[in-house]
């Protein structure tokens, strides 16, 4: 059968089918954002890839933040590591400690001759990642804080004032007990117990979770959140916990599904949480502060940041390093960031970018959503700015641990919290002895 196109056509066609396209450089980034917020993650990257042509930015979850550093390191030290790493906060100490493994961003956006004012940022949150020499080391992301969640609905049908959230936490109990009375078999419940019950519980009643700054004074610091004021706050939520009005439901965010779901009817956890409520939640749901204890002076003061930050990984080329800093730069753009910030509850993490949220009206038409930025603008102290401790991933696992065993009835709240402290200790011990110069 005779072809029906000419030979020269067929050969145009070939040259034309294998033409080498513009080569663009891939920038590897893991993560540890699913469901809706891996929606966010992919949407970020497809847009930066959209916007140039030069890189893509290949996005890729790897778990959970303990299972995506874990595979990190291994990735390192195989040599195949990816180019930006998502580290949760309480990983920061031991990514500083890590100087092999990293390359500051503030290097990297400098050498890639990109614009980069660490005064942008959110003080409270480029602090953080920032080391003693002013040096900012990690890239603000997705940057949350605590903040009280609750059911508006079930807050009704119990006879409570929807648009009133429980200030402290006898309130909370207050409220917990009309809701059992009302039905309600999950009353009060709380995703990362360490970061909502003690960490944050101690900034906000500005007393200390460990010396030394909170670890910012270096690696000798030691664990304290065994006061009579952490004591009394677990014997208050033990006796909640026998009464049916608090419901452990497990570690990490775990809790969160089940308030999205409206089995649990209050719940301290992440801002984070916000899109995911606004997607999937089918009550009016509700943000207040975290509650607090106000016959304690100076309560509340602030609380610390969570989430995470992205690290940029050493042994990379500069071509490669010229891409990173250029994603860096376009999640820097105030409309961007805005965008992340109104889209999943996290902090807007520039100036600008809360400024033209604000002034879009945002807060206004979303009540509540105001509440993490106004929590960590507030003047830090010593005994506030922050916790940032080596083996904090595994400090954080022992008190689960403990907590675990109170919860249970095994334990009482002092045995439990003394338990915590002193094997936290050892932690901190084999870190500064590991990252002795």
């Amino acid at each position: 059968m005779k072809s029906r196109f000419p030979l020269g056509a067929l050969a145009l066609a070939g040259l034309m089918t294998w033409a080498p396209a513009h080569a663009q450089t891939e920038i590897h980034w893991w993560h540890s954002m699913g469901g809706a917020l891996g929606e966010w993650v992919n949407d970020l990257a497809r847009q930066f890839n959209e916007s140039q042509k030069d890189y893509r930015i290949v996005p890729t979850f790897k778990g959970t933040y303990d299972e995506t550093m874990t595979a990190a390191v291994a990735a390192f030290r195989a040599g195949n590591a990816p180019h930006v790493l998502q580290v949760l906060e309480v990983g920061t100490a031991t990514m500083m400690a890590a100087k092999g493994a990293i390359k500051p961003v503030a290097e990297v956006m400098k050498e890639a001759g990109q614009k980069f004012e660490p005064q942008a940022y959110v003080p409270a949150i480029g602090g953080y990642y920032t080391a003693p020499n002013g040096q900012m080391l990690s890239f603000p992301f997705n940057s949350s804080t605590t903040v009280f969640h609750y059911n508006k609905d079930a807050f009704k049908a119990a006879g409570l004032n929807p648009d009133r959230p429980p200030k402290s936490w006898p309130e909370v109990a207050l409220a917990a007990g009309q809701l059992k009375a009302a039905g309600h078999k999950c009353p009060f419940t709380t995703s990362w117990i360490s970061w909502t019950q003690l960490e944050s519980f101690s900034t906000w009643h500005n007393v200390e979770f460990a010396s030394q700054r909170n670890g910012f004074g270096g690696p000798s610091a030691r664990l304290s959140f065994n006061s009579p004021l952490h004591v009394r706050h677990f014997e208050n939520l033990a006796n909640m916990a026998k009464q049916g009005l608090f419901i452990y439901k497990g570690r990490g965010n775990a809790a969160d599904a089940t308030f999205v779901s409206g089995e649990c009817a209050m719940m301290t956890g992440s801002s984070g949480l916000y899109g995911n409520i606004k997607r999937n939640a089918k009550f009016a749901a509700g943000i207040g502060p975290l509650p607090y204890y106000p016959d304690v002076p100076g309560t509340p003061q602030n609380t610390v940041i969570g989430g995470a930050s992205l690290w940029v990984m050493a042994g990379k080329k500069a071509p490669d390093y010229k891409g990173v800093a250029q994603f860096f730069a376009f999640l820097s753009r105030p409309e961007v960031a805005a965008a992340s910030h109104q889209r999943t509850g996290y902090l807007p993490v520039t100036l600008a970018s809360y400024e033209l949220t604000e002034k879009a009206g945002f807060y206004q038409q979303n009540p509540g959503t105001d509440v993490a930025v106004t929590q960590m603008v507030r003047k830090t102290t010593d005994k506030s700015r922050g916790i940032r401790l080596g083996n904090f991933v595994q400090i954080r696992t022992i008190i689960d641990e403990e907590t675990e065993q109170l919860w249970a009835g095994k334990k009482q709240p002092k045995e439990a919290l003394d338990a915590a402290v002193k094997r936290g200790n050892e932690q901190l011990q084999r870190f500064e002895q590991a990252n002795r110069r």
